[in-house]
């Protein structure tokens, strides 16, 4: 692998550190700025609306420039964003900050994909991938506990700025490792807003959105539920998340290795396993040791669709992929905030709080269903254009 794949995986690392290490400094947040906690929660809900719509909105800012370009420009705006919430003097300047930030999230990964799938061989795309996308798994285990830690030690503004300098390492890493890439001759916003409108194209979005969701509608509520179910302590909470973001890793990694070999059948394995370990879930959930077991294979299964479906979305929207791309990863921010919003809907039902595992195996159920619609309906139109290939070959022969 090139190591220009290490300035992206590092560029990564930054935005899934800011985007999940705010979580753990709420309440800091909300004591300097004497708001409420569900008044300090809107940095998240900021952060997934920005990401959701930032994504599709910046990438056709940048249809007209260089790909490298764009990813420094897109570190340039991570930076500055943190940078604002890290000197914000209130919290709606804050918030602001979280917004500028969040602009860059969704048109990296998505431009990024695309330039760590050109960087290698058509045949370790997958892989590749997978590399820029460590940084965002790996942010999980390391980056987000430490700046928890430094935030809780010395303040949460201090957390900011250390996330606005891996920005500039990022930034930095882009223009001394990428390679200048222009942007392919004869693609225009017209090509890239077309490529959206092949139904492959949405059906690996529709996968993106339910099967990514269906982890989020149990990890969103992992704390009612590892302490008033399986009887862990409040502290043990932390150690947990760093067990996921474990799986994470490694499900990031094995889903690039064989996607790359077979994908549709590496989203039939992840897909249809992480149906099963979130339906188990819910037995699970009442033993510390079973269920500390599968919060790790949900962080594995649910990271190992990741890169297949991200290069699903580039195969079928070959020629035109970068618009598509970013919408994927905004379609993973709505998958997060629709299976949330579901969970809390059973919980408040008086399902209890392993409710959302079912919510989950649902939504990745329903994903394993499109997967296999999709694969139907491309062997369904490659046999079709092969009659047409044939006919039209024996009316040639015909003529002759």
């Amino acid at each position: 692998m090139p190591l220009a794949l290490l300035a992206l995986a590092i560029g990564a690392f930054g935005i899934g550190t800011t985007e999940f290490v705010v979580m753990g400094l709420l309440p800091q947040v909300s004591a300097d700025f004497h708001v409420g906690i569900p008044t300090a929660g809107l940095l998240v809900t900021g952060y997934a609306l920005g990401v959701l719509f930032g994504a599709p909105l910046m990438t056709v800012i940048g249809t007209k420039i260089p790909r490298k370009l764009m990813l420094m420009l897109l570190m340039g705006l991570f930076v500055v964003g943190n940078l604002i919430s890290a000197l914000a003097p209130s919290f709606g300047l804050m918030l602001v900050g979280r917004i500028v930030t969040s602009l860059a999230h969704g048109a990296f990964f998505g431009i990024g994909s695309v330039v760590a799938a050109e960087l290698v061989a058509p045949e370790k795309k997958a892989g590749a991938i997978a590399t820029m996308f460590t940084g965002l798994t790996v942010a999980n285990v390391v980056g987000v506990p430490l700046g928890t830690y430094v935030g809780q030690a010395a303040g949460w503004r201090v957390t900011f700025a250390v996330v606005a300098a891996l920005g500039v390492m990022g930034l930095l890493g882009i223009a001394k490792l990428v390679p200048p890439l222009p942007r392919p001759e004869g693609v225009s916003l017209r090509h890239e807003v077309g490529a959206l409108r092949n139904p492959q194209v949405v059906l690996a979005m529709a996968m993106t959105v339910l099967g990514f969701g269906g982890v989020f509608a149990a990890i969103t509520y992992i704390a009612p539920m590892m302490t008033r179910v399986a009887g862990f302590s409040d502290g043990a909470v932390t150690w947990l998340l760093v067990l996921f973001g474990v799986g994470m890793v490694i499900g990031n990694l094995v889903g690039g290795r064989f996607a790359d070999r077979a994908l549709m059948p590496m989203l039939y394995t992840t897909l249809g396993g992480l149906a099963l370990v979130l339906g188990v879930f819910t037995v699970t959930a009442h033993n510390e040791a079973l269920a500390a077991v599968t919060v790790l294979l949900v962080g594995a299964l649910g990271f190992a669709t990741v890169p297949p479906l991200q290069k699903r979305v580039l195969d079928q929207a070959h020629g035109a992929p970068t618009l598509a791309s970013a919408v994927n990863i905004g379609a993973f921010n709505l998958g997060n905030a629709l299976s949330a919003w579901l969970g809390g809907v059973v919980i408040a039902a008086g399902f209890g709080y392993t409710s959302p595992n079912w919510v989950g195996a649902a939504l990745a159920t329903t994903a394993l269903v499109l997967a296999f619609w999709s694969a139907s309906l491309e062997r369904r139109t490659a046999t079709n254009e092969t009659a047409t290939t044939a006919l039209r070959t024996e009316g040639d022969l015909v003529s002759q």
